[in-house]
């Protein structure tokens, strides 16, 4: 007979990934089935950064989110024995005296210290184009978030909890509050699986928008950054002299193959802010799941009280994952109430 599992978990970016840590801590059983189809974890840049950059404010939650995530993702680090957090400044490069003057009075704001410097850096180097200088951020950087999924799921592969397949909802059940699948049984089961909720007859009726992402990686012997980069795109230092360059916002092309346009959109704003020669090496693509009020899609389905969805992290879910599939789990298992942003009975109440 058929081992029943706590949990059936479909999908396995970083949503699905730190929903699975979450379960293993609590000596959860489960079962993960992923295709790699969704993209956006796979292409992320990564960063892990609480300011928005365009307006000089703090993101929804996000300190309380990084204080969470930056020691969960340590505790994976020695789980796995394996670097997967890079701590980097950030250098954001000022178009303007005003600019210089709108930053100074944003480290005004509440929390706001903590992160952006006093100070004013001229730029030093000879190879990048800042006349105004730079305003500096600390305390941020970037996830390995391939490197991460890669040795979380060979983990996962070794222990036999993952299956990497297409999922099929034709053969999904519920049954007995029974989640039966294939063969597999589990008490409950969670969606995490990014832009996919589109094509999941359960929670398709939700509004995940999905915004398509697409980075650009160069090679630029001269550069020599040690610092991340930002000025109409990002210019983040992966190591030996390569660089991701992004980010692009598309909400109508739906496909994970990335566009000529948008190489060039890159490109351009990138010789905006590097004098110097470079070389194109890969060009990425994915689909963000974004959501129409810019908050996460968390919970439970208006009818089926074992089926769950995990999603709509957006361009933040190095952030956000870590503390939101420990919100759903304690919601699950423990009955804690979800905060009302995220909840999805937001739009089933609208109905």
């Amino acid at each position: 007979m058929e081992l029943l599992r706590d949990y059936i978990v479909v999908g396995f970016g970083i949503a699905g990934l730190c929903f699975c840590e979450h379960l293993e801590r609590n000596s959860k059983s489960f079962i993960v089935f992923d295709d790699d189809s969704q993209q956006s974890s796979w292409v992320a840049g990564g960063m892990y950064n609480p300011v928005i950059l365009k307006r000089f404010t703090l993101a929804w939650n996000a300190v309380s989110q990084q204080e969470f995530a930056l020691p969960f993702y340590r505790s994976l680090e020695a789980k796995l024995n394996e670097s997967f957090l890079v701590p980097l400044k950030v250098y954001r490069k000022f178009a303007s005296i005003e600019e210089q003057n709108l930053w100074f009075e944003a480290m005004d704001k509440p929390q706001m210290d903590q992160f952006m410097s006093s100070k004013i850096l001229q730029n030093e180097n000879p190879h990048v184009k800042a006349s105004y200088g730079f305003g500096q951020l600390e305390g941020v950087g970037r996830l390995k978030v391939r490197n991460l999924i890669t040795a979380y799921r060979k983990r996962l592969e070794a222990m036999n909890s993952f299956v990497f397949e297409q999922f099929d909802f034709d053969q999904l059940q519920f049954q007995d509050n029974v989640v039966s699948y294939k063969g597999y049984k589990a008490k409950q089961i969670v969606f995490a699986t990014g832009y996919g909720l589109k094509s999941n007859p359960l929670f398709k009726e939700l509004p995940l928008q999905g915004t398509k992402g697409e980075l650009v990686l160069i090679e630029a012997a001269d550069l020599k950054l040690e610092a991340i980069l930002k000025a109409g795109v990002f210019l983040l230092p992966l190591g030996d002299d390569r660089y991701y360059v992004g980010a692009t916002y598309n909400w109508n092309d739906k496909t994970n193959k990335p566009s000529e346009k948008a190489k060039k959109e890159l490109l351009s704003k990138l010789d905006k802010l590097i004098d110097g020669p470079y070389k194109v090496i890969d060009h990425i693509a994915g689909i963000r799941p974004t959501v129409i009020d810019r908050r996460p899609l968390v919970g439970r389905h208006l009818e089926i009280q074992n089926a769950y969805v995990l999603n709509g992290m957006g361009t933040r879910g190095v952030l956000v994952a870590p503390t939101l599939s420990k919100q759903l789990y304690e919601y699950i298992e423990e009955g804690s109430a979800l905060d009302l942003e995220i909840d999805v009975q937001r739009f089933y109440n609208k109905a």
